[in-house]
């Protein structure tokens, strides 16, 4: 087995909500192997990219708890002057929305010299033309002419490949992903999901991919971590986590995604909503609230991350159930769905 490029162990970030202090990150540990993809999966709210801003050192006014090991160095006791060394260098990032990512007043290639500079030692020549050679790489036809544009006068498509481009810039030794494609269509979603894959090859960078799609986890992904309010539930190689899901949560996932047997019948829906962080029980089960058709004593209070299987870990003591053990995605969708007819029956009789 490969050293760990990156070891998150115990990572609690926690932000101050009316005077107190709320972990919207609670107690996260997960590690990247090089040349591993990773991805975090989970609802929006579920904690994914406040993990992912922990890691790059981002949170300046929240309260970081735990180690972040990269190459053996703890990032969390890294000063500005020392994190500026390594984020853009030997770890970058792709956010979600390259026109905020971009600055609107700098050409392309001012912005991708800039970031060759700070963390190399090649002449302006030599960095300008590498800028250009960098836009080639992630397939921008006439790079050139490209390179003295500004943000706005590209597509989205085009945005989104450039900021990819500023970040393998310096060969990152860990590529965090950030939902790289939520603003995308599905064939350019494809072309850049096809890009990170290769580039990542090449580099043999880690790659944390964040994303709730879970098209894209089977496509990229070596394995998972399913996150749901601040916690990690479940972690597994992808082909178990499809075929062998565990964690309650992670099968209303799987039972969410349409497929061709349900045209023209009910698409699932997972019964209500992540909870916000100052309204959060964190004595229970995190995800039972939204699963009343599992009856409460296979509910474990608080229960810890096991391994169950090698390499398959859960933080759940109700996946033996007998619902969730035997019945298939169909049948577990019925019943969430009887669940829901059942109190909007109740529902309506008490406005009654």
């Amino acid at each position: 087995m490969a050293e760990n490029l990156l070891e998150v162990n115990n990572l609690t970030t926690s932000f101050k909500i009316g005077g107190t202090y709320f972990a919207a990150v609670d107690d996260v540990s997960l590690t990247i192997e090089p040349n591993e993809v990773l991805a975090l999966v989970g609802e929006s709210g579920s904690g994914k990219s406040a993990t992912a801003f922990s890691i790059m050192g981002l949170h300046t006014k929240a309260r970081i708890e735990g180690e972040v090991n990269f190459l053996g160095k703890d990032l969390t006791k890294f000063g500005p002057n020392q994190f500026n060394k390594i984020r853009g260098g030997e770890i970058a990032m792709i956010f979600q929305d390259p026109m905020t990512a971009l600055n609107p007043l700098m050409r392309i290639k001012a912005q991708i010299v800039e970031t060759l500079t700070i963390h190399g030692k090649k002449s302006k020549n030599e960095n300008e033309k590498y800028a250009v050679e960098l836009l080639e790489r992630v397939g921008i036809a006439r790079a050139e002419q490209v390179a003295e544009a500004y943000p706005h006068e590209l597509s989205g498509g085009m945005r989104q490949r450039v900021v990819i481009a500023i970040a393998i810039a310096n060969r990152p030794k860990l590529l965090i992903a950030d939902e790289p494609t939520t603003a995308l269509d599905v064939t350019i979603q494809a072309q850049i999901l096809d890009l990170i894959r290769e580039l990542q090859e090449d580099l043999g960078s880690g790659v944390l991919l964040i994303t709730h799609d879970l098209g894209v986890v089977a496509e990229m992904a070596d394995r998972v971590a399913v996150m749901y309010a601040g916690e990690i539930v479940e972690v597994a190689p992808v082909r178990e986590i499809f075929k062998n899901p565990k964690h309650p949560y992670t099968r209303s996932l799987l039972t969410s995604i349409p497929s061709e047997e349900q045209l023209g019948g009910k698409l699932h829906v997972i019964q209500g909503v992540v909870p916000a962080l100052h309204k959060l029980d964190r004595t229970i089960c995190r995800f039972s609230p939204r699963i009343p058709w599992i009856d409460e004593s296979e509910h474990e209070e608080n229960p810890e991350l096991r391994e169950v299987e090698e390499g398959h870990w859960v933080r759940c003591t109700c996946y033996k159930n007998f619902y969730l053990k035997e019945t298939n995605a169909e049948d577990l969708a019925e019943l969430e769905n009887q669940e829901l007819e059942r109190d909007a029956v109740g529902g309506n009789e008490d406005e009654q």
